[in-house]
């Protein structure tokens, strides 16, 4: 990926094997790019809890974030609650985090406005 273009506005490419999966030092490297993402399970995954302050809202983001996973085919694991959405990135195909994880949660957090 060109680190000259923000990571909200690449796009998801097919990525297959361990030679795609980031290494550590990647990882520290792009997290300060998807402000409220954390790794989870010893960094094997990004996760972040949106929260909302009705089922209505929660739901149209669970909609938008749908119709961008679709787009990028790259699809999220999700938990959808009434005032919140649990959303967890990582790449099956290459066992832990690609680059897609983190456009993909770049994109989720334009989703929401990030700068509020």
């Amino acid at each position: 990926m060109n680190d000259l273009i923000p990571l909200s506005q690449a796009h998801c490419i097919a990525r297959k094997g361990i030679d795609h999966r980031l290494t550590e030092a990647r990882v520290r490297e792009l997290l300060p790019q998807v402000p409220g993402w954390q790794c989870v399970e010893d960094g094997h995954a990004l996760s972040r809890t949106f929260t909302f302050p009705d089922y209505y809202q929660t739901i149209a983001f669970v909609n938008a974030l749908a119709w961008m996973a679709n787009r990028e085919d790259h699809h999220p694991d999700l938990s959808v609650h009434y005032d919140r959405c649990v959303v967890r990135y990582s790449t099956h195909d290459v066992g832990g985090l690609s680059e897609n994880d983190f456009i993909c949660a770049a994109k989720a957090g334009v989703l929401v406005d990030d700068t509020r």
